[in-house]
């Protein structure tokens, strides 16, 4: 449970929350999960639709595919075009599947620090005065 809340917080953007106030944190992670149930309902109509297994159909190759796709739907809605790029985005929705992988085990662990700066584990202040003395 713990890894798949991980890779949904990352794939979304989730990992940092930019909200300042607790009701707009709040709103944010309601946003974020409003997004991840719309994600997952267009994953089940494209795996129904070109019948697919629903488990195999792939979360960040459907995100992928719906940022690419997105701008265009708002260029063409309500017309025919826009109707055509559902069932397309449908189409790459459903053929975009995870490979079986059985037995995959992968480490619990991080390769290396993703910023090649130290921890802050003093008062900034006192850290400010220590870089300019």
């Amino acid at each position: 449970m713990e890894l798949r809340l991980r890779d949904i917080k990352i794939t979304l953007g989730m990992d940092v929350l930019r909200g300042k106030s607790p009701p707009m944190v709040r709103k944010e992670i309601y946003m974020h999960l409003l997004a991840y149930n719309l994600i997952r309902q267009l994953m089940a109509r494209a795996a129904a639709d070109h019948g697919r297994d629903l488990h195999r159909v792939s979360f960040a190759g459907t995100v992928q595919h719906v940022d690419a796709v997105l701008p265009y739907l708002h260029l063409y809605a309500g017309t025919a075009r826009c109707r055509r790029l559902v069932d397309l985005l449908l189409r790459w929705i459903a053929h975009d599947t995870v490979p079986d992988r059985p037995g995959r085990v992968e480490p619990r662990a991080v390769k290396r620090r993703p910023k090649q700066y130290g921890l802050l584990n003093k008062p900034r202040g006192q850290m400010r005065q220590e870089l300019v003395a």
